[in-house]
Parts: C-alpha cells; sequence; structure tokens
C-alpha cells in the first residue's frame, strides 16, 4: 500500500489517494483469483488518479451527421458568457425587491410567440405538469396513435398516470375523427391533449382532425386544447427540406396551451416550455411541482442568449440552425480541404445527414460526406479515444465523415485527429 501510494505523485489528498489504492489492490486480488493477467498496479493507480483531477465531460467533435444527438448533449449550444458569482436571478433591480426567476425568458418568449409561458427543465417535465394541474381527478382524451414512447423507456400513458390524469383513447393508431373526440367528452374532461408525432411517423391510410376542428370542439365544451409539440421549432425551414409545425403556427390555429424541448430545433439547453394562455400558465406557475421541475440559473442564461438570438434575427448563430441551412457548396469547399491532404486517403460520397434527437423522422438533408480509407473500425475507435474524442459513423462498411455537423473551427483540429488515428500504430 505504502509502496503504491508513494508512486501515485502529488495532486490529491492523501486520503483520497489511499481509498484509490485499496480500490486497486481489490482489483487486482480479484484478477489473480480470477487467473487473470495482471497490469502494473502503478500505472492503474495513475490512471484513476487522473481521471479524478480532469473533467468525465469533454468536449467531442461529432461527425456524426446527426444533428440532434441525444448521446452527444442533442443541440449544441451557442457561445455562451454565463454570469459568474452573484446574478439578479430572483431580484427585481427596478423596483428593489424579490421578483421571478422566469422573467429572463417569460420577456423574449412573449415577444416570440406572442404569449406567457414558464420555463421547467424537459420536456416530459411540461407534460407532468400541464396534466398534474389541469387534469389530475379528471380525464384528458387522446388519440391512440399519438400516445408515443418518447425515448429511454419513457411513454406519454405513464407520465399521464403518475400526473394523476386518467386516460381516454379515441380513434384508432391510423385514423381518429372529430366525432371520436366528441363522443368522448364526460362532465369529468378536463383537457383535449394533442401530441405531435415527433419522433415517428405512421404513413398511407391515415387521418386526424386538423388542429383549428379540435379547438372549435374544445370552445364547444369549454375544455382547454393542449398540445405536446416536442421538437420545438420556431422557424419555418421548409426551404431546407424540413417540414416540422412551428410553435406559433399551434398558437395562431386557437390552442390554449402548448409544450416543446428547449434542446431540440429550438437549440439551446434542456428544458421543457410551456406557453399559451395567461390564466392557465398562472395555475401551473402556482402548482407546487413547478418548484421541484424549475430550472436553475445556468439554464436560464443559456435559453435567455438562445432566445435573445432568435429574437434579433442572428439564428446562424444558434450551431443547430445554421447546420440546417448549410449549403452544399459551402460543405463541398471544406471537403476539398480536406481531400488535399496527403493522409489520409479520403474520397468524396454521397450521403445524407439526420435532424435526430426524436425530431423530423424520415426527413434527410442531403449531404456530401467522407469517406475515410483504411481499417475502418481501428480508426474509429481510434478517433474515439482521442483528444478531443471524434465520432464518427461506420455505413456499408466505410468511415464516413459529415462536415455538417462539424464546427468549421474544428475543421483542422478534425484532420490531425483523422491523421493521427489512420497513422497509429
Amino acid at each position: 500500500m505504502d509502496e503504491l501510494a508513494r508512486a501515485a505523485g502529488a495532486g490529491l489528498p492523501h486520503a483520497v489517494v489511499v481509498n484509490e489504492c485499496r480500490e486497486v489492490l481489490e482489483e487486482m486480488r480479484e484478477l489473480i483469483r480470477r487467473g487473470g493477467a495482471l497490469p502494473d498496479p502503478a500505472e492503474v493507480l495513475r490512471a484513476r488518479l487522473d481521471a479524478l483531477l480532469h473533467p468525465s465531460l469533454r468536449k467531442v467533435i461529432n461527425a456524426t451527421g446527426v444533428i440532434l444527438h441525444t448521446n452527444l448533449g442533442r443541440a449544441p449550444l451557442p457561445a455562451l458568457a454565463p454570469a459568474a458569482g452573484y446574478s439578479n436571478l430572483e431580484y427585481d433591480l427596478e423596483a428593489g425587491r424579490r421578483g421571478r426567476r422566469d422573467v429572463h425568458t417569460a420577456n423574449l418568449l412573449a415577444r416570440l410567440l406572442g404569449v406567457h409561458s414558464i420555463v421547467v427543465n424537459n420536456g416530459a417535465a411540461a407534460v407532468f405538469l400541464a396534466l398534474h394541474e389541469l387534469a389530475a381527478g379528471g380525464q384528458v382524451i387522446v388519440s391512440r396513435g399519438e400516445l408515443i414512447e418518447i425515448g429511454d423507456g419513457f411513454r406519454i400513458p405513464d407520465i399521464m398516470a403518475r400526473s394523476g390524469a386518467r386516460l381516454v383513447e379515441v380513434g384508432t393508431t391510423n385514423r381518429t375523427r372529430l366525432e371520436d373526440y366528441r363522443r368522448a367528452i364526460t362532465p369529468d374532461t378536463r383537457l383535449l391533449m394533442r401530441v405531435h408525432p415527433s419522433n415517428f411517423r405512421v404513413s398511407g391510410f391515415t387521418g386526424r382532425p386538423s388542429l383549428e376542428e379540435l379547438v372549435l370542439l374544445g370552445r364547444e365544451n369549454r375544455i382547454p386544447v393542449y398540445e405536446d409539440l416536442g421538437s420545438g421549432c420556431m422557424l419555418d425551414l421548409s426551404r431546407y427540406g424540413i417540414q416540422e409545425p412551428t410553435a406559433q403556427a399551434s398558437l395562431q390555429a386557437g390552442v390554449d396551451l402548448i409544450s416543446f424541448s428547449g434542446d431540440k430545433m429550438l437549440g439551446g439547453p434542456q428544458a421543457g416550455i410551456l406557453a399559451g394562455r395567461e390564466d392557465l400558465i398562472g395555475r401551473l406557475r402556482r402548482n407546487p411541482m413547478f418548484r421541484a421541475l424549475r430550472v436553475d440559473k445556468l439554464v436560464i442564461g443559456a435559453m435567455e442568449t438562445t432566445l435573445r438570438l432568435l429574437l434579433s434575427g442572428r439564428e446562424d448563430e444558434l450551431p443547430v440552425l445554421r447546420m440546417i441551412r448549410l449549403s452544399r457548396e459551402a460543405l463541398l469547399e471544406r471537403a476539398r480541404r480536406f481531400l488535399q491532404a496527403e493522409a489520409p486517403r479520403f474520397s468524396l460520397v454521397e450521403g445524407f445527414s439526420l435532424l435526430g434527437g426524436g425530431s423530423t423522422p424520415e426527413q434527410v438533408i442531403p449531404s456530401p460526406l467522407l469517406a475515410v480509407e483504411g481499417d475502418v473500425v481501428e480508426i474509429e475507435r481510434r478517433l474515439r479515444k482521442g483528444a478531443p474524442p471524434v465520432i464518427a459513423r461506420i455505413e456499408s462498411d466505410r468511415l464516413l465523415i459529415d462536415l455538417r455537423t462539424v464546427d468549421e473551427a474544428d475543421d483542422a483540429e478534425l484532420l490531425q485527429a483523422l491523421q493521427v488515428a489512420a497513422s497509429s500504430r
């Protein structure tokens, strides 16, 4: 133990080093029991201590072509300057008294959407809070074809059950009519809910009422209409091949309350945004669960930056929107710099980039890709374990680099990483 601790060198308190020594020695004993080959305990210890001294959350270069890569943090954030030290998070500087933390985002969302809003910690939390406040103990009518799973095993029906709302399914998987909703309404109905299928598509013989029809039905029966939009698109991206409804369009159709994610097509941090009628937002804010689900000052700062860029028309400073709007010509110009490198060898192939992150299924963006020559499995492994890690994709036995999801400022670093990975022995 003493020899191992001395071999560790300085950098951490003695008690921490000793504890890691015990862990390493126990690992060595277990290897001996199994008859395995023993690595150098000092090297194992140094690796463990080094891991403690450096952040495990690291920058990676995303060369997969998946813009909203769930495993890589979904939306890459714009340049941020978080306020160090104290801040006016919940202090009204004008009035000199306590304020509300959501004012920093609510003012910007009001100008973008024209309605009141609050922000919670993710999209699932937004759905839970809406149902818990507006429908607990009552019924929520939802089309059977919209009872989706939103990822990692989380399902809309399960969230509804936890909220205390009772689910009433109407229609069939592929077709739901307005009359299905009408017949299901009872004195216990609290909400008519619409869930946008942002992570799947049902095609063929399909149908469902328009939002305007659902809104009219709700008003006839004095029942609010709530739509979970999922991806949170705020710009018309059809000219770039992306067909996704906007939050503004839902509100213009008369929907009483909408929710969507902050870290998908909005291009900001993980958050769930609820926006709509002032009285409904007021109820959500007063719900005790709102405090449990609220966001902290770092998320508020990142969201404020994101919304301000949208409001000021500086969409290209949001990486997600810049990547979607990148032209083929711009990508080709960058790809040529890689093709001119002596090593590794590249070839240019046609392919596609994806939105990902549970958004715009079956919609792709044509992109020129770089195919890396060599042992693709080994090069991919070396890239992934490099500094910084580079995440690429293997497709049809080819290692592909999609520059759409690589910040142009990282091109030189990416090329160097590729050269190291292709030449390592």
